[in-house]
């Protein structure tokens, strides 16, 4: 079995944000030589996510709002009383109980199983953010 790791730069520039990622881990699959397998997408953040779903304007600009009116960034959350990087944050942290910090995708004949509306979004609850990133990891032959 192989395996295959590699780190995906991004930058968001708003509070809430989805970037449609699927073209930049399809290159990581691409690179890894690698056919048949799975692949798993990771934030390694505590306030930036991944998500599979669809790219749509409307439809993200629902879930914008929708993250947004379910856990309002106005509320006095005891974490903000003493912060650890200066930022009241601690909505984006409750946004991180609903949403998935990796997801794992089949690899077959060298291309992603995903459902025809699927994407891999990456999903920022804390921006604008200069620099982020995903990890990709394949595992196949």
């Amino acid at each position: 079995m192989k395996t295959f790791t590699l780190d995906v730069p991004l930058a968001t520039e708003a509070p809430i944000q989805l970037l449609d990622v699927t073209e930049s881990v399809r290159e990581v699959l691409r690179a890894s030589g690698i056919r048949n397998g799975i692949l798993t997408v990771i934030s390694r953040h505590t306030t930036a996510f991944v998500n599979l779903n669809e790219v749509e304007p409307r439809l993200q600009e629902d879930m914008r709002v929708w993250l947004e009116s379910f856990v309002p960034k106005d509320r006095d959350y005891l974490h903000n009383r003493d912060t650890v990087d200066d930022r009241d944050n601690a909505h984006s942290h409750l946004m991180g109980l609903l949403l998935n910090a990796s997801e794992t995708i089949p690899v077959i004949d060298g291309e992603l199983s995903l459902g025809t509306w699927q994407s891999i979004l990456f999903v920022e609850v804390d921006g604008p953010r200069p620099q982020r990133k995903l990890t990709v990891h394949v595992m196949g032959s």
